[in-house]
């Protein structure tokens, strides 16, 4: 009778996650155009044209920066909220509603609206910028800027599941543990690092993989931002992806790009969660 009340969850898993992933790696060795049903096995001719195309390091480079980036700064920041919050403050409530409000907004919108500020003519950066220079600066258009921006507003946008994370393990560490680090003579740094850190190791964990995960599959922010250019000079796997199946209609290499994303986010999610999980200790 138990194992019968699983039916429902498995089937809307094979349904709608495990087929749609086993035909994806089908696709991968095909030569589809995303709208023909006649297509033709054409082996590992996709994956050969993977890494040998010119363009996929600089986006491999793009996808790690997002994921790794928008991890690190959620962390320390989110860290840093939760710190501030936890002390007894009257809008504590207040503050924490403000810092988590942007998780709740559409990723799209919230890249349109920080086109608003970013954009070339017309933005509020730029209207800034110009009171003190001639000629406003194309920021969504340089290839040596627009990658951070849309790390920040990335950033921005999720690193209240990082405060709430932080805050909730906050407020699990025993204040018995604070009152004998005191006792010993230990200070407020000493304090944090002795026993707030190692006691929010599980948090850090937890936040840690989950916003990595987050930013190696980016998508929506880049999309309103930069469409992935000039060029492919902002783009992820994921709008690579997509771009190869909706404008070049290559829905076989779009498949290999997926699976190449799937392998190396599954990779570095489970290694992580590996490593930060040695360094937790029971509270």
């Amino acid at each position: 009778m138990v194992n019968v009340l699983y039916l429902p969850a498995l089937i809307l898993f094979v349904v709608f996650i495990f087929y749609p992933f086993v035909k994806g790696i089908q696709i991968s060795f095909t030569n589809w155009n995303g709208y023909n049903q006649d297509y033709k096995w054409i082996g590992l001719q996709n994956y050969a044209r993977l890494f040998s195309d010119p363009d996929i390091a600089k986006i491999i480079q793009n996808t790690v920066i997002y994921g790794v980036g928008s991890s690190i700064f959620q962390n320390i920041i989110g860290l840093c909220y939760a710190l501030f919050l936890n002390m007894s403050i009257r809008i504590r409530g207040l503050v924490r509603t403000i810092i988590y409000l942007p998780v709740i907004i559409s990723s799209l919108i919230m890249g349109y609206i920080w086109y608003f500020f970013f954009q070339y003519e017309g933005g509020a950066i730029n209207d800034i910028l110009l009171l003190f220079q001639d000629q406003p600066s194309n920021l969504l258009g340089d290839p040596q800027i627009n990658v951070w921006i849309i790390t920040f507003v990335n950033t921005y946008q999720y690193l209240g599941i990082a405060m709430v994370l932080f805050l909730a393990g906050l407020q699990t560490i025993s204040k018995e543990y604070y009152e004998a680090a005191t006792i010993d003579g230990a200070g407020a740094i000493s304090r944090f690092i002795h026993v707030t850190w190692p006691l929010l190791a599980p948090a850090f964990t937890v936040s840690m993989v989950l916003n990595l995960i987050g930013g190696l599959k980016l998508f929506d922010v880049i999309a309103a931002l930069t469409n992935s250019g000039p060029g492919y000079a902002s783009a992820s796997m994921s709008t690579l992806m997509y771009m190869l199946y909706f404008g070049r209609e290559d829905a076989g290499y779009a498949a290999t790009i997926g699976i190449v994303m799937f392998v190396m986010i599954s990779i570095v999610s489970m290694v992580s969660l590996v490593l930060l999980r040695k360094r937790e200790v029971q509270a």
